[in-house]
């Protein structure tokens, strides 16, 4: 008999299904990355970023961050540059293939919600939407 999974682990395999989607989709419109790139990605504002406020943002450490970062200046998705409010603190800024690479993702994310919709109906989507936003404000 199988067993049958807890929400907890639903949820997580849910989580991990669609971050590896994404990645897919961006990898496959020509924006090579690794899954953790998308805790940059996720937090980086389009006026650029503090290190600290990235970290905050994807609850790791400063360090972790700044590995991912490098990474990504790497790849040419971002460059540091000198923070214009304060000059000893730097700010991550995406470049303009760093800002290509956000849009293939969102494409990526309207294309997988098409999908959820198809998958549930349109009831269903609104009703998981409304049931996973009442989940995390009780956070």
């Amino acid at each position: 008999m199988k067993q049958q999974l807890n929400t907890i682990a639903m949820l997580g395999q849910a989580y991990s299904l669609l971050g590896f989607k994404i990645v897919d989709g961006v990898v496959g419109a020509g924006f090579p990355q690794k899954p953790s790139h998308s805790a940059v990605f996720a937090q980086i504002r389009p006026e650029g970023s503090r290190l600290t406020e990235l970290a905050r943002g994807a609850n790791i450490t400063p360090q972790a961050m700044g590995e991912l970062v490098d990474e990504l200046e790497e790849l040419e998705y971002v460059v540091r540059r000198p923070d214009p409010t304060d000059r000893r603190a730097k700010l991550v800024v995406l470049t303009d293939k760093g800002r290509a690479c956000i849009a293939a993702g969102i494409t990526t994310i309207e294309g997988i919600e098409h999908r959820i919709t198809e998958t549930l109906g349109a009831h269903g989507h609104r009703q998981l939407r409304t049931l996973l936003r009442k989940l995390l404000d009780a956070g």
